[in-house]
């Protein structure tokens, strides 16, 4: 799948200065890598959930219409498809979602995987991969209500804890998720999460009835 023409940026890129941001080294050679975000501004937890499970929906933007996914970060996602409904029906919890970017617009940093959605509500959101049965990927949003706006906590987890799974661990923090790649997801996740700040009002005008139900 190439990589297609940038949209146009309609709003503006957080740097990773905006943010708190660890990259850990853990046991087994296992990777945390963690980002605090800056508030998000008019933003709250049920207008989050209900971004995840519109994101595939068709938005007006930039004077085209697209899914939600390639509006959401113009530069860098390629594609976002749900390749297994939830149990009851779109893109909640349960349904397996594939994801299909590149960080930064470097092939270097591609990334087409496909994670299954095993939490989904007002408090965030879990995506996992699993090999054999055991967790080998999980990517963690967190969100709560703040005074600033949705506070919102973004970690990613690399391995198994299983030490027999050690030589697998390395091989995927170094030859599939390595440092760099880590440092451009950090850049690639603050940008991506601070356009929410401005894209997903824009988006719930577009749908009146649920702009009203979400405060908007």
């Amino acid at each position: 799948m190439p990589l297609p023409e940038p949209r146009p940026l309609l709003h503006p890129l957080r740097t990773p200065g905006s943010a708190r941001s660890a990259i850990r080294r853990l046991p087994h050679h296992r990777m945390r890598v963690t980002i605090d975000h800056q508030p998000l501004a008019g933003i709250t937890p049920p207008m989050l959930l209900w971004w995840f499970r519109h994101i595939g929906d068709e938005v007006h933007y930039a004077g085209e219409r697209m899914s939600g996914y390639l509006a959401w970060h113009p530069l860098d996602h390629i594609a976002w498809e749900l390749a297994r409904p939830a149990p009851g029906g779109g893109a909640d919890e349960g349904a397996r979602y594939r994801i299909v970017e590149a960080f930064g617009r470097d092939e270097r940093f591609r990334v087409d995987s496909v994670e299954r959605v095993e939490r989904l509500d007002e408090t965030g959101i879990r995506l996992v991969r699993r090999v054999a049965g055991t967790k080998v990927f999980q990517l963690e949003h967190t969100w709560s209500w703040g005074p600033d706006g949705a506070h919102y906590v973004s970690v990613m987890d690399l391995g198994a804890r299983l030490p027999v799974f050690a030589p697998v661990n390395h091989h995927l923090t170094t030859r599939v998720f390595p440092l760099a790649m880590a440092e451009a997801w950090v850049r690639h996740n603050v940008e991506e999460v601070g356009v929410l700040e401005h894209l997903l009002p824009d988006i719930l005008r577009q749908r009146p009835d649920e702009a009203e139900r979400l405060g908007v």
